[in-house]
C-alpha cells in the first residue's frame, strides 16, 4: 500500500480513522426536528460518530427560552457517560444539536482540542447567561471571549463523568454552571457561538468548500453553534457549511430525500390555493399557465380566492367577492382545506401577480422533499423577489450578503430563508404535525405573509427557496388602473414581457431578422406585429370610447394634427393611450425601420395615431392622398372574408394594390412624396385598421 501512487492518500484515510474512532459525538434530541436533521447530515458528511440522547422522549426540561430549564439534558449525559466511565483516551464532545452544525471533521477538532492543553474545553461567549450575578467568579481574560458559553463542551470521558456525577438535579432544574477551574475556547478556535459575535464571523470560500472564520481571532471554528436570536444567521451559515462549493456550478447540496417521482403509481395528490387580493393584470394568461402545468389535473384540486375558473380538475372551491374573507382568513381557510384532507399530500400557495413559466415547477418543488419550499420568481430586470435572505432586528427586510448573487443567479442551490411569499409549496404531513395549528396567518400587526413566515419559524419548520430551474417571475401591480374596458393594454410600461406576450406576434422576433418581411409593393413592407387579442382588444376598446369622428378635420384639430383626407376614427389620446403607443413604436416598430431602410434612424415621432373604421355605409373608402410623415405604418386589426369584405390599399404610382391585408400584419410604406395612395372600398362589415403617421 506505501509504494501505490496514492499511499499519501490512504495513510492519511487510516489516521482519520484512528482518529475517529477515539472521538464520540453524544447530543440531546426529542423531537426530530428539521434543525436536528440538519445537524445530523452536517455530522454525516464530516463522519463524526454520533450518538442521539433522549430521542422520542418526552420532554421535560422546561421552556429553554426561559433562563430555567435543561436539567434533563444533564441527567441523559450523566447517564450516558457511565457506559464510557473507564475509556481514558475517549474524547467525548457534547453540543446542542437543534441549532449547531459541523464546519470540519474529527481530525481538526481532536487536533485543537489536544493543543488546548486541558482535560474539558467548554465554548466561550460575551456574555454571561443566565445568572448574570456569577459574572465576577470568571476572571477577566486578556485576548478573547471571557464567559462560559452554550452549546458544547470537549473532553475526556472519566473527566466529563467526574463533571457532571454530583449533579442531583430535576429535569426542569437550570443546567450545570461551570466553576471557573475548566478551560475555555475564548478565541473560538473550537467553538463559535454566534451571539453577540455576528460581526466576528465570516464566509470564507475555498476551492473545496466553505468555512466559518472569526475575523476578530483569525480561527476557523469547528462547531457553529447559532445561540440566542441567531438562528436564522446560522441558518445562513448553513446554506453553504458543509456544502460543497464551487464557483462554476453553484450549490451542489449535501441534502437528503431528493427523491425522483418516476416509478410513482399514484402522484401525490396537490391542493392549489389561488389568491387574487388586488387587482392584477393578465390574469387570462395566469390561468391558462395555471391549466398548463405538467401534472395530472386528477391529482390537483384547486381553492380560489376571489375568481372562478376551470372545472376540468378534480375538485374545486371558489371564494369571490361577495364571500367578504379577508387575505389572511383565506389564506388559512385554504391551507386548512389540506390539513384536514388525508389524502392532501401537498399544498401549493400562488398569488395571481405570480407569472409561472416553468411548466415542471410542481414537480421541481416535490422532489426536494422539504416541508415548505418556494421557487425563486422575480420582478422582470429588478431585485424585488418572493424571498428575503435576512431579517432586521424587528423582523423586517435585511438584504443578506448573498442576496443579489441567489436572484441573478449567480449563485444556484436550495436556500434556507427566514421569509417566502407569492409562491411555495407546503407538505401535507406538516400541516398536520408541525404547522397544525389552524391560524398561520395572523400575527399582531404583520401582514398575512410575515405572519405565516413568522409562526412557521417558531415552529422550527424551515422555509427553504431553490432557484436551480428558471421558474418565472413578479408581475408590478404598483400602476394598474381598471378604469379601461381592457386594462392590459396600458401595461407596457409597468410589465413589459408580459405586454409583449399577450399582445405582440409570435413571429415578431423573425420579421426582425428579415425572415417573414414580405414586400407586396416597392418599398412598401409587410410584416407580422400584433396577435389577435391586441387586435381585437383595441378594436374593443374603440368601440367602448364610442366617439368616433365625423370625418372632417375639426376633430383631427383637436388631436394636435391634420389629416390630409379626414377619416371616421378615435385618437389614441382621445382613449389616454398615446404614452402606451408611442412606447410600442419605439420598442417595436424602430428597430424593424432601421434594418428595412438603411441608413434611417426614427425616434418615432407622431403626432396623428388613431383607429380608422371602414363601413360600406359610413365611409367605405379613402379617396388618393399623401400621408403627412416621414412613413406610416397600417396595422389590419380585423381579418378579411370573415369580418369584412373588400377593402385593402392601392398604391396609384406603382399600380400596385394590396386587396387582403392580414389580421395582425402592418403595412410600412414612406410617406409625403413617393407613396400616393388610396383607401379601397370595404364592401360588407366593419373593417378597422390603426394608423400612424411617423417622423412628421
Amino acid at each position: 500500500v506505501l509504494q501505490t501512487p496514492h499511499s499519501g492518500l490512504v495513510m492519511h484515510l487510516l489516521c482519520f480513522l484512528l482518529h475517529a474512532e477515539n472521538l464520540l459525538v453524544l447530543t440531546v434530541a426529542t423531537k426530530q426536528t428539521e434543525g436536528f436533521r440538519r445537524f445530523r447530515r452536517s455530522a454525516q458528511f464530516f463522519n463524526y460518530k454520533i450518538q442521539v440522547l433522549g430521542l422520542d422522549e418526552e420532554w421535560k426540561g422546561g421552556d429553554e427560552r426561559k433562563p430555567a430549564g435543561g436539567g434533563q439534558k444533564v441527567r441523559l449525559l450523566k447517564s450516558a457517560l457511565k457506559q464510557h466511565a473507564d475509556k481514558e483516551d475517549l474524547v467525548i464532545l457534547f453540543t446542542e444539536s437543534y441549532d449547531v452544525l459541523f464546519a470540519s471533521g474529527p481530525a481538526e477538532l481532536l487536533k485543537k482540542f489536544k493543543q488546548a492543553k486541558s482535560k474539558v474545553v467548554f465554548s466561550a461567549e460575551n456574555y454571561i447567561y443566565p445568572d448574570r450575578k456569577l459574572e465576577a467568579k470568571y476572571p477577566p481574560v486578556r485576548d478573547g471571549k471571557r464567559f462560559l458559553g452554550s452549546g458544547g463542551f470537549i473532553g475526556y470521558a472519566p473527566s466529563l463523568k467526574k463533571l457532571v456525577e454530583e449533579w442531583k438535579g430535576k429535569d426542569d432544574d437550570r443546567q450545570m454552571t461551570a466553576c471557573v477551574l475548566i478551560n475555555l475556547d475564548h478565541r473560538s478556535r473550537i467553538f463559535q457561538n454566534l451571539n453577540g459575535a455576528l460581526d466576528e464571523v465570516v464566509l470564507k470560500f475555498e476551492n473545496a468548500r466553505v468555512r466559518a472564520r472569526n475575523l476578530l481571532y483569525d480561527t476557523l471554528p469547528v462547531i457553529i453553534h447559532g445561540n440566542g436570536p441567531t438562528k436564522l444567521q446560522l441558518n445562513y451559515l448553513g446554506n453553504y457549511i458543509p456544502q460543497i462549493w464551487t464557483f462554476e456550478t453553484g450549490c451542489t447540496v449535501c441534502d437528503e430525500g431528493l427523491r425522483s417521482l418516476a416509478g410513482i403509481k399514484a402522484l401525490p395528490m396537490i391542493l392549489i390555493g389561488v389568491f387574487i387580493e388586488q387587482p392584477t393584470p393578465f390574469l387570462s394568461q395566469f390561468f391558462l399557465r395555471l391549466r398548463n402545468l405538467h401534472y395530472p389535473k386528477q391529482r390537483i384540486q384547486v381553492f380560489i380566492h376571489n375568481h372562478e375558473h376551470s372545472k376540468e380538475y378534480l375538485a374545486m372551491k371558489v371564494i369571490g367577492p361577495d364571500d367578504e374573507v379577508e387575505n389572511a382568513e383565506a389564506r388559512n381557510l385554504g391551507m386548512d382545506l389540506c390539513r384536514k384532507d388525508p389524502d392532501c399530500d401537498y399544498y401549493f400557495s400562488l398569488d395571481a401577480e405570480v407569472v409561472l413559466k416553468n411548466t415542471e415547477t410542481l414537480r421541481i418543488l416535490i422532489e426536494q422533499n422539504k416541508s415548505v419550499i418556494a421557487p425563486l420568481v422575480s420582478r422582470h430586470e429588478k431585485l424585488w423577489s418572493n424571498f428575503w435572505g435576512a431579517l432586521s432586528p424587528d423582523g423586517y427586510y435585511a438584504r443578506s450578503e448573498d442576496y443579489v448573487d441567489i436572484v441573478q443567479r449567480r449563485r444556484v442551490g436550495l436556500w434556507n430563508v427566514p421569509y417566502i411569499s407569492s409562491v411555495y409549496m407546503v407538505k401535507g404531513k406538516a400541516l398536520r404535525s408541525e404547522l397544525d395549528e389552524g391560524d398561520l396567518f395572523h400575527g399582531g400587526k404583520l401582514d398575512a405573509d410575515m405572519a405565516f413566515c413568522h409562526n412557521v419559524r417558531n415552529r422550527g419548520v424551515f422555509m427553504y427557496l431553490t432557484n436551480r430551474h428558471q421558474f418565472g417571475h413578479i408581475l408590478s401591480l404598483e400602476n394598474y388602473q381598471t378604469a379601461h374596458l381592457h386594462n392590459d393594454l396600458w401595461q407596457i410600461f409597468s410589465n413589459p414581457e408580459d405586454w409583449k406576450e399577450k399582445y405582440i406576434h409570435e413571429n415578431y422576433t423573425a420579421a426582425l431578422k428579415g425572415k417573414l418581411v414580405e414586400m407586396p409593393c416597392p418599398d412598401v413592407y409587410w410584416f407580422p406585429i400584433f396577435t389577435d387579442t391586441a387586435c381585437d382588444e383595441l378594436v374593443e376598446e374603440m368601440e367602448h370610447y364610442g366617439k368616433w369622428s365625423t370625418g372632417d378635420n375639426t376633430d383631427s384639430r383637436i388631436q394636435g394634427g391634420y389629416e390630409n383626407v379626414p377619416t371616421i376614427d378615435i385618437h389614441m389620446n382621445q382613449i389616454g393611450f398615446e404614452r402606451e403607443w408611442y412606447k410600442f413604436l419605439l420598442d417595436y416598430i424602430a428597430p424593424i425601420t432601421e434594418k428595412l431602410y438603411p441608413g434611417y434612424y426614427t425616434k418615432t415621432q407622431f403626432e396623428l395615431a388613431f383607429v380608422v373604421r371602414y363601413k360600406p355605409d359610413e365611409q367605405p373608402s379613402l379617396m388618393p392622398h399623401h400621408d403627412a410623415s416621414t412613413f406610416t405604418i397600417n396595422i389590419a386589426l380585423n381579418r378579411v372574408g370573415i369580418d369584412y369584405e373588400g377593402g385593402g390599399c392601392r398604391f396609384l404610382r406603382y399600380n400596385c394594390s394590396i386587396r387582403a391585408p392580414r389580421k395582425g400584419w402592418t403595412l410600412m410604406h414612406p410617406g409625403r412624396l413617393t407613396h400616393y395612395h388610396e383607401g379601397l372600398p370595404t364592401t360588407k362589415g366593419t373593417r378597422y385598421i390603426a394608423v400612424s403617421f411617423i417622423d412628421p
